[in-house]
């Protein structure tokens, strides 16, 4: 088999098995507060992709447990596939989704709530709903943004980057913001920044860049891309992007490695790197990532060679160190899996099922997350590569790659006349929230 059979295949074994039906029924009547029960009782915080499958699959393997999803937001809007829809290449529908019906069909508990507190000692996760009461907590809160490293406590520039250069790699309000900046952009430089670190996303910055790229070469737009990459190289699906930029995309994007922004002076909309000093029409700064600050209060953080800030979990287990019962999954973890979709969503069907093997009182095994990644270089017409990839540990606990398998030749690959990202991405939303 060759490597670009190998991908698809790989792809296409994976949207197989995750897109198999697990429980089915009626979601439990909503609660603000728990009683004792013979029952396990687990609460997930966090509504993302790795949370969404914590809920469904830790029900999955123990249908007896009561689980309770607690998730600020009223719906889900999607990260992944979040790129092609600044582009009109999906619709809104295809992107949003209802915690209801997730809950719904895999009959399990979903309250709209903010996590604000902990009671270990007694089992008891204070929300604005109420109070929980867990055998097991699971933390899948996902990313904030560590503005820091550019801000160096500047709440007024941060606040400034935020509100009118907002990332857009946290679902919602960003990505509205940014899709207006798009449709209202009229010419001049466009500057995308690729922050350092294990960021949420690893090759969206650099899809994003080529896909507006492609955007003014459409519509006829007298605008540049700049892409500043903290990096020294492209993190992912390098041999795939450069050709790209190369060839599809060389009048209207400029890629700068080593290019970690030192100064702003967003009144002249100027940027300063080490080598240049670079004027811009709009932007999209995306800063480094790191735990939501809850994680930091309540004292389940550490720093790593990745972030500064990361949940403090055993890597085998994802189990928080120095607790007893409590998790984390997805975005969070400290390990050095790509933060992504996918291997979120893997990520959280493994810890259920190491709690499931908790409370059936089995030993549990390390089981790998697997890493999908599909990525679009233009629109008309489609050109995507992609890459499949699990991992291992070495002697040290250091993560490390077992398995990966790109097809990065775009030019014939023939996965964009297929439309691979969207069936997968497809794929996982009936899997999330319907099947």
């Amino acid at each position: 088999m060759n490597r670009r059979n190998m991908i698809k295949t790989s792809v296409a074994t994976f949207m197989a098995l995750t897109t198999a039906s697990f429980a089915e029924g009626e979601s439990k009547e909503k609660k603000t507060k728990t009683k004792k029960s013979d029952n396990p009782r687990v609460v997930v915080v966090g509504g993302g992709w790795s949370g969404l499958s914590m809920a469904k699959s830790v029900k999955s393997f123990v249908p007896n447990a009561e689980v309770t999803l607690v998730e600020k937001r009223d719906h889900f809007f999607s990260c992944p596939v979040s790129n092609p829809w600044l582009f009109d290449m999906v619709d809104t529908e295809f992107m949003v989704h209802s915690f209801i019906d997730a809950a719904k069909t895999h009959d399990y508990t979903f309250l709209q709530a903010t996590a604000t507190g902990l009671d270990q000692k007694k089992n008891i996760l204070n929300t604005t709903e109420g109070d929980l009461n867990y055998d097991y907590l699971v933390f899948a809160t996902g990313i904030e943004y560590d503005y820091d490293v550019w801000t160096h406590g500047d709440k007024k520039l941060e606040n400034e980057l935020r509100s009118t250069y907002p990332a857009g790699f946290i679902g919602g309000s960003e990505h509205l913001t940014l899709k207006r900046k798009i449709k209202n952009f009229k010419g001049g430089n466009f500057i995308i920044t690729v922050p350092s670190g294990n960021y949420r996303c690893l090759p969206a910055p650099y899809e994003r860049a080529a896909l507006l790229a492609d955007h003014f070469k459409r519509n006829k737009i007298d605008g540049k891309v700049y892409l500043l990459d903290a990096n020294n190289s492209i993190t992912i699906k390098e041999e795939g992007f450069a050709s790209a930029f190369k060839k599809l995309h060389k009048d209207h994007l400029v890629h700068l490695s080593d290019a970690q922004i030192l100064e702003f002076d967003l009144e002249k909309k100027e940027v300063e790197t080490d080598f240049d000093t670079i004027k811009f029409e709009d932007a999209s700064f995306y800063p480094n990532v790191k735990a939501p600050k809850l994680l930091e209060d309540l004292g389940l953080t550490i720093k790593t060679a990745y972030n500064r800030v990361e949940a403090n979990l055993d890597v085998y287990s994802n189990k928080f160190k120095g607790t007893k019962n409590i998790y984390g999954c997805g975005d969070i973890r400290p390990m050095g899996f790509s933060k992504s979709g996918n291997t979120a969503y893997t990520e959280g069907a493994n810890v259920a099922r190491v709690i499931a093997n908790e409370i059936y009182g089995k030993k549990s095994t390390w089981a790998s997350p697997t890493t999908v990644c599909i990525s679009i270089l233009s629109k008309d017409p489609i050109h995507e590569i992609s890459l499949v990839s699990e991992y291992k540990y070495g002697s040290k606990g250091e993560t490390q790659f077992n398995s990966t398998f790109t097809d990065e030749k775009w030019e014939t690959n023939g996965l964009g006349a297929q439309k691979t990202q969207y069936a997968w991405a497809q794929g996982m939303f009936d899997n999330m929230f319907y099947a």
